[in-house]
């Protein structure tokens, strides 16, 4: 009872509902949200500690570029999923979801996608591997799902005009530079190499799918 009170007392002020709002399809750095808002940072610090508190909003540091960090909202709690009001409509011909290896997340993020939307996906890397890890086959599988591609490919070799570009890892987010237009902040289950790890990077690319899938239309470029 008490979490729950904090959590509706947290959501329960106009400008942590913008936030909640405008983290709704993608991450982003404080600094970008602030600007976003037209927040001055003091006061979006204020309401963002608070959302954390809540168990609303998580912040995490980069992986690539540790100096930066990024919000997040904690898709696990329900409350925060219905709370947050539907997306403006989005219009793409294709989606790329991009992650360095091209090797577990952009992979689990394709195939989710591809079972719920009709619009043209495909997945890349920015420094793709040799090979998709045995362990993302394995938690694919575990979902009655398999990789779109039998290798991981090139974002080079993947991308078309039109394209939305989804960086499913802070380091291709920060090596597009500015070419992604979403940003989900996974971590990196090859990390830890372990199948617990690629089960936890599915659950929180799973949520984000879902909602892109339903805030999508076809045959328009973003």
């Amino acid at each position: 009872m008490t979490d729950r009170l904090t959590l509706l007392s947290a959501l329960a002020d106009p400008q942590r509902l913008r936030i909640v709002d405008a983290l709704a399809l993608g991450d982003t750095s404080p600094t970008a949200l602030s600007r976003d808002l037209d927040l001055p940072s003091n006061l979006l610090a204020h309401h963002i500690g608070v959302l954390t508190e809540a168990g609303v909003v998580r912040r995490r540091r980069s992986d690539g570029d540790g100096r930066r960090s990024y919000l997040a909202l904690d898709w696990e709690t329900p409350l925060v999923a219905a709370t947050v009001t539907g997306s403006p409509a989005l219009g793409a011909c294709r989606v790329v979801f991009v992650c360095t290896a091209n090797a577990a997340r952009s992979q689990f993020a394709a195939s989710l996608f591809a079972r719920q939307s009709d619009v043209p996906v495909a997945s890349a890397g920015t420094h793709p591997a040799d090979q998709i890890n045995p362990y993302a086959l394995a938690e694919l599988d575990r979902h009655g799902l398999g990789p779109l591609d039998s290798r991981p490919r090139a974002l080079e070799d993947a991308a078309r005009e039109g394209d939305l570009i989804v960086a499913v890892c802070d380091n291709a987010y920060e090596d597009l530079e500015g070419r992604a237009q979403l940003h989900w902040s996974v971590p990196d289950p090859a990390a830890t190499d372990a199948p617990e790890a690629f089960a936890d990077s599915f659950a929180q690319i799973e949520p984000r799918v879902q909602r892109l899938a339903a805030a999508l239309t076809p045959g328009a470029s973003s």
